[in-house]
Parts: structure tokens; C-alpha cells; sequence
């Protein structure tokens, strides 16, 4: 991309209005969800429990006649069964293979799945949107409200829209049939594009919880600690990597409360994961952000607890792989193409990411700020993203 062409498309980006455009106290009555997998059945419920009206959209059938049955909520959250596309006007969740039909008149619209999905959501959006609305990424990763604002652009949206990036959803979940088993998560940091809107992080606290406000989406981009730790946890085992699990005695069987994720992490992964949270810092201080979360709350808000309460659940190989090329394109390569952009090296994690690639067998296809004209030297980078995040 040249310059002028970048001016051009950050000019546009420029053209949302800034500040904040919602009124103070103005609760949420209406939300459309993209997607049905879990954290789409998840955020739909959480949404119905406090009296939103829920409109999930899916273009895959196979995903909608499983929402047949409902969602259960077990555990923690609002437990109780929620209904789908109840007759009579009782309260439920309404399910829609139309698009039009769940983002019209909805106050916030949730993007869910991986990363990919992410996209094209945004792009088949893009004229769909009305003034006012929320697009909101949950979780958002490592630049995810940047690549949204470019592709809505790209896709010819002049609504004036609020995109929002959390980085954490309020819980933990483990999916069986129609039950959602949770288990609570630390909170998260999150921002808004153009910056300035707080307002709409409190209207979404009634579906994600408390939520920290960043000062912008570049802040926010950079405090995804999800892939480093994700990504060392799946990739690096064997005899020569010990874990936390605790030892036992030949022919012993591990208790199911002391199966979490956080139990994969021995002291050879805590000694990778800080040294690719040395690099995110690293890369981070030369686009201005200095103040990201330590190792310890990253671990809390991506690993979960060690055991008992706050555990998040070990995945299945097949949910494992689908983790771990998430974590890869939706967190560290935004990173490694931001410290190339910042001329900044980090090592270990194009290690990580030379070892994912081949464990799943592709090549890189993850957000690269490149693709939006962020580009060296370090100072012009910068100045860039801050101008994509609405800060220049």
C-alpha cells in the first residue's frame, strides 16, 4: 500500500465522529450474534439472562438445528436452560440464517469463532451497519479491532459505528451437547474505536462483566497475553518439558479437578511464556504502550486457575489444533508483524510460530499490519496504528 493511499484510508477511519455518541444509562435491548459455536451460544444466553433480547445468525444449518435444544448453562453464570425461537412471546433466543434480520435494530453485534470468521464477518457487514451501533470482538486478540475498523472500511461502511475489543469473556466454558459448563475468568482489559467511548464498555458489563478500560485499541492489542500461553501449552511437551500436574504413584489416576490447563504449564513453559511476554513488551514500548499486564496476569486471565474454582478445562486434540491456529493468527503473528514493522527482533516467538506452522501443516495466515500500510520506520508505524486506533 503507498502512503497516499493509506492517508487516504486513514482519513476516512478519521471521519467517525469521536468521542462518545451514546447516551449515559441507555441499557442494551437488543443484540445480534454472529456465529454458533460455544462462545456464540454462550454470550447469547449470558445476554438473554439479563432480559436482552438475543438474535443468533449462523449460515451453516448443521449449527442451527443443534440450537434446536436450546442452551443449558451449568455451573457458574446464570444457570438454567434458555429456549430458542420460543413460540407465544416467551423469552428465548431467536435463531436466523439471514443476516439482515439479526443486525437490524440490534444495539451491539458480537463477532465470535476464530479469528477467520472474525473477518468475514466484518467484510459482509460492512453495508449492513447502522449509526450508533456496537461491533464488538470477544475476544478480540492481538490487533483484532484494527483489522475490523480497516475491513469495514474496505468493505464501504460509512455508519458511524463503535468497535469494541475485550479481551477475555467473563468465563470458562465446556461445551456438552446442549449444555455450557462454566467456570468464572479473570477480567480483561478492553478499548473501543475511535477511542474515547466508554460508555460502551459500561453497556456491555451486563453481558461481559467488568471490563478495564485501555487507552486505546493499540493498548489493548498489545495486553493479549492469549497466544503466548496458549501456544506453549499445546505445542511444547514431552519428557524433556515437565508440567504442573502434581506426581503420583505408579498405577494412580489424576483427580478431574487437577485437570486444567494451567496443570500444563510447567517451570520449561513459564520460562518460554516469559520470554515471549519480554518480546510483546519489547514491541510494545515502541508504539507507546508500556504498561501491560504481568506474567502472572496473563497466566490468570488466559491458563486459569491451577486447580478447583476458575480451572479452564484441558481440550480435546481436534479443539486443541483449532486453539492453537487461533492463537497463531489471531495473536503472535500480528506481533511478530508489528516488531518486524518496529524493526524490533523476537526470537523466541518466531520460534513458536515456526513450530506451530509445521504441527499444523500451513503456512502463515494470520492478521499482518502490513496488510493496512503499517509499515517501517518505528516512528511512522506508530503513528499509523495510532491513527487506525483514532488517536492521531
Amino acid at each position: 500500500m503507498s502512503a497516499s493511499e493509506f492517508e487516504a484510508f486513514a482519513e476516512a477511519v478519521g471521519a467517525f465522529p469521536r468521542g462518545e455518541i451514546i447516551p449515559r444509562g441507555e441499557r442494551l435491548r437488543r443484540v445480534a450474534v454472529l456465529g454458533g459455536l460455544s462462545d456464540a451460544r454462550l454470550l447469547a444466553a449470558l445476554a438473554l439472562a439479563e432480559g436482552i433480547e438475543p438474535v443468533l445468525f449462523s449460515a451453516y444449518g448443521a449449527e442451527l438445528s443443534a440450537l434446536g435444544a436450546g442452551v443449558a448453562v451449568r455451573g457458574a453464570g446464570p444457570v438454567g436452560s434458555y429456549q430458542t425461537d420460543a413460540e407465544g412471546g416467551a423469552p428465548s433466543i431467536r435463531t436466523t440464517p439471514s443476516l439482515d434480520e439479526a443486525v437490524a435494530g440490534a444495539d451491539a453485534i458480537f463477532l465470535t469463532g476464530p479469528t477467520h470468521k472474525k473477518r468475514t464477518y466484518a467484510l459482509v457487514l460492512a453495508e449492513h451497519l447502522s449509526d450508533g451501533q456496537l461491533i464488538v470482538l470477544a475476544p478480540g486478540r492481538t490487533f483484532g479491532a484494527l483489522e475490523t475498523a480497516w475491513l469495514l472500511r474496505a468493505g464501504g461502511c460509512r455508519a458511524d459505528v463503535t468497535i469494541v475489543e475485550a479481551q477475555t469473556l467473563p468465563f470458562w466454558w465446556r461445551a456438552e451437547g446442549s449444555a455450557l459448563h462454566l467456570a468464572p475468568r479473570a477480567p480483561g482489559v478492553a478499548a473501543t474505536i475511535p477511542a474515547g467511548r466508554g460508555e460502551a464498555l459500561e453497556r456491555l458489563v451486563p453481558i461481559l462483566g467488568p471490563l478495564a478500560p485501555a487507552s486505546s485499541a493499540v493498548h489493548s492489542a498489545f495486553a493479549d497475553g492469549s497466544g503466548h500461553i496458549e501456544a506453549a501449552a499445546l505445542l511444547l511437551g514431552g519428557p524433556a518439558v515437565s508440567d504442573a500436574h502434581p506426581d503420583l504413584p505408579m498405577g494412580a489416576t489424576p483427580l478431574p479437578e487437577n485437570q486444567t490447563f494451567r496443570a500444563l504449564l510447567g517451570a520449561e513453559h513459564l520460562s518460554v511464556i516469559a520470554a515471549m511476554g519480554a518480546e510483546r513488551r519489547a514491541v510494545a514500548a515502541r508504539f507507546g504502550v508500556r504498561d501491560l499486564p504481568s506474567d502472572e496476569t496473563w497466566l490468570d486471565q488466559h491458563a486459569g486457575a491451577l486447580r478447583g474454582e476458575g480451572g479452564r478445562g484441558v481440550p480435546g486434540q481436534p479443539n486443541a489444533r483449532l486453539m492453537l491456529r487461533d492463537a497463531l493468527a489471531g495473536s503472535l503473528e500480528p506481533l511478530a508483524s508489528a516488531a518486524a514493522a518496529a524493526s524490533v527482533a523476537t526470537p523466541v516467538t518466531g520460534a513458536i510460530l515456526a513450530l506451530g506452522a509445521a504441527t499444523l501443516g500451513e503456512g502463515p495466515a494470520g492478521r499482518r499490519v502490513e496488510a493496512w500500510g503499517v509499515a517501517g520506520p518505528a516512528e511512522t508505524a506508530r503513528r499509523r496504528l495510532e491513527t487506525l486506533a483514532g488517536l492521531g
